[in-house]
């Protein structure tokens, strides 16, 4: 029997194994088995770890199916580039001018915007009349009917605080706008370094300019049918009311008596009810601008003979004074 043989040489990676079967009667041939290792190529031994560590990542790349440096360079193309080449131009006002009509918002007085909107039209004309313009204040004029019938008509600002022109923007007519009266300065974004910071003017689209049209003209709409359909309920509500004061004015008209029955002195009467009288008791007045009317008993004096008579008119309490011998006791 011959035992295994393993050679092994860690200079150039060389594996060897093989393995004689002893024969037996049976078998006439012998049977070998060997394995080798062959030894590493001269460019794999010399790699640095630069070199290394890019075929790692080539390795990571063909797994993940796609290129993180292409998708960072990607990013990058797609960001804009700077406009302006320093600080300085990007501060110039009248670089504005170059992208012609626009819409600018200017912030104005949440009371007053529409004053102040007709303030600057009204200016603007008249010191620049060589200059296209346009002042736009979006609101919702509602009407209300008042009681002595008329309407009055009061405008609601869509956008409160906020007034939109449209003209070419220079340095000139943006510090003139911004010195006029009600006028806060323009919206748009703090642009400079730690030296001078402004705040340059943002133009508005015209996809949201015409948005804010839209909503305008719909919110307007609303506010003319609600307006409708309240006046429709108001004449239903008259219709009614009328009705009803007619069948009643003959019930509701208290009926007077006789000038011998309701005069204490002649009525011996009266004096017995009159010690009846105590705070808290359901009274009568029998004469006066009160005449018929019935009340509680709130104070009296006897004194001065002076009482004070609570009645309930159009839903409230109210406090009458009157005289002692203009009530009577109400007997139930």
């Amino acid at each position: 029997m011959t035992h295994g043989l393993l050679q092994w040489s860690p200079c150039h990676q060389y594996l060897s194994l093989s393995f004689t079967i002893p024969t037996t009667k049976h078998t006439q041939l012998p049977l070998s088995i060997s394995a080798t290792l062959e030894p590493a190529t001269s460019t794999q031994q010399h790699l640095t770890a630069r070199e290394r560590r890019q075929l790692r990542n080539e390795r990571r790349e063909s797994k993940a199916g796609t290129n993180w440096k292409e998708q960072v360079e990607e990013k990058l193309l797609e960001k804009p580039t700077k406009k302006f080449a320093n600080w300085k131009e990007e501060l110039n006002i009248n670089n504005l001018a170059r992208e012609g009509p626009q819409w600018w918002i200017v912030k104005v007085s949440r009371l007053k915007g529409q004053e102040t909107a007709q303030l600057i039209a009204r200016l603007l004309a008249r010191n620049y009349p060589h200059i296209d313009f346009k002042v736009y204040a979006p609101a919702i004029h509602e009407r209300k009917k008042l009681k002595n019938g008329t309407y009055s008509v009061k405008p609601k600002p869509l956008f409160p605080g906020c007034v939109f022109i449209r003209c070419v923007l220079d340095k000139e007519i943006h510090d003139f706008i911004r010195e006029c009266d009600g006028v806060g300065g323009f919206v748009g974004a703090l642009v400079g370094n730690t030296k001078r910071q402004i705040t340059r003017p943002r133009p508005v689209s015209e996809f949201d300019m015409e948005a804010i049209f839209r909503q305008a003209k719909e919110e307007q709409q609303k506010a003319e049918q609600t307006f409708e359909q309240d006046q429709q309920e108001a004449a239903l509500n008259d219709g009614l009311n009328s009705d009803d004061a007619v069948k009643s004015t003959g019930d509701s008209k208290p009926k007077r008596r006789s000038r011998k029955t309701l005069d204490p002195l002649i009525n011996g009467s009266s004096k017995g009810k009159n010690e009846k009288l105590v705070p808290g008791s359901s009274v009568r007045v029998v004469s006066g601008t009160f005449a018929e009317y019935v009340g509680s008993l709130k104070k009296l004096n006897r004194r001065t003979k002076k009482a004070t008579v609570g009645f309930t008119l159009f839903g409230k309490e109210s406090l009458v004074d009157l005289d002692v011998s203009e009530i009577v006791s109400e007997t139930t």
